[in-house]
């Protein structure tokens, strides 16, 4: 079966509507991203700008042997500085345990404990596989309408989108990174991400996995009282 390869245009009307073609699939792949950055200009800021939430939401971002990878220890401690001020409660944790021999929840349990945080302010959600199914599952699992947001700058404006379509009222707090190549392709692959969230936004598919309601976050916020 003989395989044509494409022809490039051979005229200069040809090549204008190729260029035209190729502009108009960079606008439209970009849209999704401006829409973001639009739609969450008022709702970002820093650990010192947070406004008093009795609920943050730290969402996972990988485990190195085990542990918190350096991403990852940076949006714990963003949280457990919030909780140290007295600017929110209660920490819930989301993140992957599809499979036996990998736990972030725990993982960012066990560090926050380490770090100042009470073991019974600390909920932890084991489903959480992406950022849509941590905003959905914080909504109609935990209950959760109202909350903190703590993630890398490179991530927070889709986090807070996502979770406002879900029903949570957001703010987002960025934590700064190391420009580093972990960074450099986190923020390529948000211009992706951000199709993805504009499909969520607009279908609102169900998580992976929803399950029953469960009342840790209610029994988290009862021991702060």
């Amino acid at each position: 079966m003989e395989i044509r390869r494409p022809r490039l245009p051979r005229t200069r009307t040809g090549w204008r509507r190729l260029v035209q073609g190729v502009m108009g699939a960079c606008v439209l792949g970009l849209l999704p991203a401006t829409w973001l950055y639009v739609s969450t200009a008022d709702r970002l800021g820093t650990t010192a700008d947070a406004p008093r939430t009795e609920v943050a939401v730290v969402f996972g971002a990988g485990l190195w042997d085990g542990e918190p990878s350096p991403y990852l220890a940076h949006r714990l401690d963003a949280a457990a500085e919030l909780f140290r001020a007295g600017r929110i409660e209660v920490v819930l944790v989301t993140g992957d345990n599809s499979r036996e021999d990998y736990d972030e929840p725990d993982a960012m349990r066990t560090y926050l404990t380490e770090h100042g945080v009470p073991d019974a302010r600390i909920v932890s959600d084991y489903a959480g596989f992406d950022t849509w199914d941590s905003c959905v599952r914080a909504r109609k699992i935990f209950g959760v309408d109202r909350a903190v947001l703590i993630s890398q700058d490179f991530h927070i404006r889709r986090a807070v989108a996502l979770c406002r379509a879900a029903g949570v009222e957001s703010y987002g707090v960025g934590v700064a990174a190391a420009h580093d190549v972990t960074w450099y392709y986190g923020g390529a692959r948000e211009i992706l991400a951000a199709g993805k969230a504009a499909l969520d936004v607009v279908f609102e598919p169900d998580p992976r996995f929803l399950g029953p309601r469960e009342p840790g976050v209610a029994r988290a916020l009862a021991t702060a009282e």
